[in-house]
């Protein structure tokens, strides 16, 4: 579990090719790995991955073919730079939002605009999660916990101040660029216990029509 706030910005140092996954190591730049041991958790520009062994040269990490067909790890290459997290602990100070590693979805950067000393960013999430999205909410973009700002259909656009941009890899993102996204855990379970039953038939959802059998709307 993380907290969606970005620890360091490090960079992927070797990408190994491993009969349909990969192994990463990956240089963490100003991350303190003291405290870190096989074993442990990090979130790699939001994805939860397992060190599997720790050298100077940095982290090593496998990567799954779930992990590298539903995020954007299969894109990266030696020199590119990831937001790094170390899995939080109970004492931890939770600044963000509660953060799971495990990726809902890959969104794309639609828009970037200068907005006084910020930065704000249109980003088009795939159909399916638009639905967990709303305005004030909280979302994980590569791992940074973001307050939603703006929805529109499947558009939501976030406002970046100058110290996320300096700390995170937001500073890179140009229209076009895919990012790994994560909902709101809180989300994800109301939409379950709402269903009820229902949740255990394939394709269940709630829709209006869901809503207005159940009083939430008039028919």
């Amino acid at each position: 579990m993380f907290t969606g706030l970005i620890e360091a910005v490090g960079e992927i140092a070797t990408v190994e090719s491993r009969g349909g996954d990969v192994r990463i190591r990956v240089a963490p730049g100003n991350l303190d790995l003291a405290d870190v041991s096989q074993g442990d958790s990090i979130s790699v520009n939001g994805v939860c991955l397992t060190v599997t062994d720790l050298s100077a040269g940095g982290v090593w990490m496998d990567v799954s073919g779930e992990t590298l067909a539903r995020t954007t790890l299969g894109n990266l290459v030696p020199g590119a730079r990831v937001n790094l997290e170390k899995a939080l602990l109970p004492t931890t100070r939770l600044g963000g939002h509660l953060v799971s590693g495990h990726v809902d979805g890959v969104g794309e950067v639609l828009e970037r605009r200068s907005e006084a000393r910020s930065e704000r960013f249109r980003i088009r999430v795939p159909d399916g999660l638009a639905r967990y999205v709303a305005p004030k909410g909280s979302i994980a973009v590569d791992g940074t916990s973001l307050t939603v700002n703006a929805v529109e259909g499947a558009v939501f656009d976030v406002n970046i101040i100058p110290h996320t941009l300096a700390q995170t890899i937001i500073a890179d993102y140009r229209p076009g660029t895919r990012v790994n996204l994560e909902v709101d855990l809180v989300a994800r379970y109301i939409e379950r216990l709402l269903l009820g039953e229902r949740a255990a038939q394939s394709g269940a959802r709630i829709d209006r029509e869901f809503l207005a059998r159940h009083g939430f709307l008039a028919r």
